[in-house]
């Protein structure tokens, strides 16, 4: 390629003629950030790639969630389409959805479609009894690959999680400190790498805070929708629970119901803290306190982690953990220990 060229290409990249030598000859010494910027104004401009790096990018990025009913996941979609524009890329979102396609068979269709990398979330890697064959094969044929929302020591990839244990002791801190000593967790099924987690955080902090109770009859275990929760809240309010933390704002919003249908209030006599501060949460009756999920941090990390991975980086088995903060609204309240 002639320093013609190199320069055009430069100015549209922004970045010395140099920086391109060195992305266009696979050196080493560039970001991933502004590695991908050189190539995708090499597309702009109509420049054939060179060959070693065509199978680094068609500009698509796969991006496998579950369904959209939940709105923490459309949230997180927008957060990494927003960041994936800025760096020339564009999102092929695939949603999960119950007697739909499997993931195997969306990885195959991206695969078909020449995409530069994938981006699953809260997929089977997050269900400890699913076999990760599916994730392995896509490493070994070389697609960059990262796992959001759940863990597996068999896959050699990159993950990025909320840090559920301690997501779990905010909301049990926030409580017992409300005056609550019956405190139940209502979670999904507990196979689940968040669900253990959150587990954990609960046992560990309901122990450090209210000493030695039978922390196992306040857990609850349903579906991750409205109706799990009131389903899991519906019995741990028959187990004398005056605080309930959920495991999503969505199980929360069903632990409200089944508080109301018991004639209770939210918060006067049962208080309830939700998970993923989803949109639109905060405009719920009542508003609802919840443990904030960090997605624009961990969007950003999902594709900056990716991108080394389109650009040569070799794939690492690493999790960054990233730290939740709780946010008080008004479905909390003084509980009994208060009213002593």
């Amino acid at each position: 390629m002639n320093g013609t060229r190199l320069s055009d290409i430069a100015a549209q990249a922004g970045v010395s003629e140099a920086t391109v030598s060195r992305v266009l000859n696979g050196r080493p010494g560039v970001s991933a950030t502004t590695r991908q910027v050189v190539l995708s104004a090499l597309d702009l401009m109509g420049y054939e790639r060179p060959q070693r790096l065509r199978h680094r990018g068609s500009g698509l990025v796969g991006l496998v969630t579950p369904e959209l009913d939940n709105p923490i996941f459309p949230a997180f979609a927008q957060a990494v389409e927003r960041l994936l524009v800025q760096h020339g890329l564009a999102p092929v979102l695939c949603t999960r959805l119950p007697g739909g396609a499997p993931e195997d068979e969306f990885a195959d269709l991206l695969l078909d479609r020449g995409v530069s990398g994938i981006v699953f979330v809260a997929g089977p890697h997050a269900d400890t009894t699913a076999r990760m064959e599916r994730y392995i094969r896509l490493i070994e044929r070389g697609t960059p690959i990262v796992l959001v929302d759940g863990y597996s020591e068999e896959v050699e990839a990159p993950f990025i999680s909320p840090d559920d244990r301690l997501s779990a002791a905010l909301a049990v801190q926030h409580l017992v400190d409300l005056g609550h000593e019956r405190v139940g967790l209502a979670v999904g099924p507990r196979r689940f790498v968040p669900v253990m987690r959150k587990i954990e955080g609960f046992r560990r902090a309901m122990s450090r805070l209210l000493g030695a109770i039978d922390v196992e009859a306040l857990i609850s275990h349903s579906l991750f929708t409205a109706e799990g929760g009131q389903a899991a809240a519906g019995a741990l309010l028959e187990r004398g629970c005056t605080g309930i933390v959920c495991a999503s704002d969505l199980m929360a919003l069903g632990a409200v119901r089944a508080c109301r249908e018991r004639g209770l209030r939210v918060p006067v006599d049962v208080s309830v803290v939700g998970f993923d501060d989803s949109p639109l949460i905060a405009f719920t009756d009542p508003p609802l306190t919840t443990i904030r999920k960090p997605i624009g941090a961990m969007a950003a990390a999902a594709v900056e982690t990716l991108l080394e991975g389109i650009n040569g980086a070799p794939p690492k088995h690493a999790e960054l953990l990233f730290q939740p903060e709780l946010v008080v609204r008004g479905s909390t309240g003084s509980g009994p220990l208060v009213n002593r």
